[in-house]
């Protein structure tokens, strides 16, 4: 599975693309916001450090308005997504932008109906919300499942971008159900490492270690 990193900051990308943790990233209008800095700056710069694809979204809400803003998101560099909402003109974008050769992420996906017509429309990357659907008592890892069994079932070419992730089960759950990619913020795919038992052994371990009063250096 691919790890996205959502986030807009440049020195969490580089910390993680450094360790080889980073297959692409995320960014949207609340990350931008957070960031304080100029979208297509900031977004120049993250393209400039990961090879993989960079999600850069439109504002806009009507399709020709989002058709443009995304032609020139995409001059940005060769690795820009264009991300879309799923929102019927956000699907007629897709299919020009899609057409014309560019990456497409389609974003707030909170059904199995809306990644079937993503995928008809070209899309690269489809992103369905798991934490927003949690957080209304819906199981958001269900609908990972579901599109992927319907993906599956036609051949549909558009990869499942796990997205809303909050937890470490999350994550584990949707490589094993099969999710292309996942994104996640760098303290969620920092925390993957950590467990109570990993910290308790290495305690354990250090001092044992102390005890033989040896050094290694």
């Amino acid at each position: 599975m691919k790890f996205f990193v959502d986030t807009a900051d440049v020195a969490d990308i580089r910390e993680l693309n450094d360790l080889g943790m980073v297959d692409g990233v995320t960014t949207n209008p609340s990350l931008i916001l957070k960031s304080g800095r100029d979208i297509l700056e900031v977004t120049k710069e993250i393209c400039d450090i990961v090879s993989g694809p960079v999600s850069a979204e439109v504002v806009a809400l009507k399709a020709d308005e989002m058709i443009a803003e995304g032609r020139k998101l995409a001059k940005i560099a060769p690795n820009i997504a264009v991300k879309v909402p799923l929102t019927w003109d956000g699907l007629k974008t897709c299919k020009v932008l899609s057409g014309e050769g560019h990456m497409v992420n389609v974003t707030l996906c909170f059904s199995a109906n809306q990644a079937l017509l993503a995928a008809k429309a070209g899309a690269t990357f489809i992103s369905p919300f798991i934490g927003r659907l949690d957080d209304i008592n819906l199981d958001g890892l269900d609908l990972i499942a579901d599109i992927r069994t319907i993906y599956d079932n036609y051949g549909f070419e558009t990869q499942i971008l796990a997205a809303s992730i909050r937890t470490a089960n999350h994550v584990a759950q949707c490589a094993m159900i099969g999710a292309d990619v996942m994104t996640a913020p760098p303290s969620v795919i920092k925390g993957l490492a950590s467990h109570v038992l990993t910290d308790k052994g290495l305690d354990q371990f250090m001092k044992d270690w102390a005890k033989t009063g040896q050094k290694i250096l």
